[in-house]
């Protein structure tokens, strides 16, 4: 039965050995929902959040995940909208990922929030002048267009492919993608800078506080930018995992070259942004504040200035370098190299926006504030990844997830 479920053409492992490893995710799965029960039960006395830290390892992690979910939106704008052909062969594992990204950032949510049956508050009492709202508002719409972007693949499966309304189904659907493409890249434009700019008007946190264009903060657009350059990283470097995970090529090089050169320009415009955008805070924004740069940086391993040098340098201009020139791109190691640096990047540029913003001493009698997660914070962190990988191991084993590994697999 099994592989009656199974694309046509393609080699699987045994359904026994595909079982064992779903059942050990499963056991990590199951014990961050046993923390996300004790949340949802317990309450927030569960975590370590307290008044310096309203925001901790749950925001970094549901920023991080919507940062490096921004390949689906960014991909999906290149194919369906600017008719980049060559990308059909990689956007199925983008609308995955995405998928997987923006449900685990809403599930976060839901942990976050404390009584998941207020939730719909959010909907029917909002707050027509919160960022949060609209975030929340483009959050859910997003994940629909996921959603809907996903059906049609599921419809392609083997089994499902042969009921004739599927088939037709699915057929009209994908003829209709471009305007869900569309409809997802305006979406997440809007609450990736609606993220950014919730942290660039804390006036009360001048590490974070930047000036703005017209309404919007500086870190309105480099959110939205970070997204767009930095998510086709995630979605080559999950590529990359499934190919050596599985042991055979599952998409061209010409497919991968090309994606990879497109996030190299978008983040070499994003870091130069980036680098202007963080000499004004030098020079002007935090001066005028009352601040010197080395006031928002210590001496202790977590926020000193080598996190600045990480995410700029190493997070930004290295795997830059790497992805626009054509020698590097191409070389295999560099390209790896680059992607798991670009990923780090956007991660690390969320990192320090959600705990080193509250970490700052921001009054003369306070000190650095550091924050240790307790073990639900993690549990419920890790969670997400966990349904993440049987999701993808789901979809990479019943759903031609590849168009290209056919084709692929016969040349070998």
């Amino acid at each position: 039965m099994d592989s009656a479920l199974i694309p046509k053409g393609a080699n699987r492992c045994p359904f026994p050995v595909f079982a064992t490893g779903i059942a050990v995710v499963g056991v990590v799965l199951l014990w961050g929902v046993y923390a996300m029960g004790l949340c949802w039960i317990k309450g927030l006395n569960q975590t370590n959040m307290n008044d310096y830290y309203g925001f901790a390892l749950w925001i970094w992690a549901d920023l991080a995940v919507i940062a490096i979910g921004g390949g689906a939106f960014f991909t999906g704008l290149l194919k369906y909208v600017l008719g980049i052909d060559e990308l059909k062969n990689i956007i199925n594992l983008a609308v995955v990922i995405g998928f997987i990204c923006y449900s685990s950032a809403l599930l976060i949510l839901a942990i976050d929030i404390g009584q998941p049956l207020r939730g719909w508050f959010i909907f029917w009492h909002a707050n027509v002048h919160s960022m949060l709202t609209e975030v929340a508002f483009c959050l859910s719409l997003y994940f629909s267009v996921l959603t809907i972007e996903f059906i049609p693949l599921i419809l392609e499966n083997r089994q499902v492919d042969k009921v004739p309304f599927f088939h037709n189904l699915s057929h009209n659907m994908h003829t209709a993608m471009a305007v869900f493409a569309a409809t997802g890249a305006f979406l997440s434009c809007f609450h990736q800078g609606s993220l950014g700019g919730v942290a660039g008007v804390l006036y009360g946190r001048p590490f974070a506080f930047r000036e703005g264009l017209l309404i919007w903060p500086w870190t309105f657009f480099l959110f939205t930018w970070s997204a767009a350059a930095y998510g086709p990283c995630f979605t080559l470097l999950v590529a990359k995992m499934v190919e050596g995970i599985t042991r055979k090529k599952l998409i061209k090089d010409n497919v991968i070259h090309l994606l990879a050169k497109i996030s190299g320009w978008m983040i070499t415009t994003y870091i130069v942004a980036k680098i202007i955008d963080t000499i004004y805070w030098i020079a002007v924004t935090a001066p005028s504040l009352g601040f010197s740069v080395m006031d928002f940086y210590t001496d202790n391993a977590f926020y000193g200035i080598w996190i600045l040098f990480a995410e700029i340098v190493l997070g930004g201009i290295v795997p830059a370098v790497i992805l626009i020139t054509k020698k590097y791109r191409e070389n295999s190691k560099m390209l790896l190299l680059a992607i798991i640096l670009g990923v780090l990047g956007v991660c690390l540029n969320r990192w320090v926006m959600v705990l080193q913003v509250m970490a700052v001493p921001v009054m003369s009698f306070d000190t650095w504030a550091l924050y240790i997660p307790s073990w639900q914070e993690v549990a419920t962190t890790i969670l997400p990844v966990a349904y993440g990988i049987i999701l993808l191991a789901l979809a990479y084993r019943y759903l031609p997830m590849f168009p290209q590994e056919k084709e692929l697999s016969t040349e070998k």
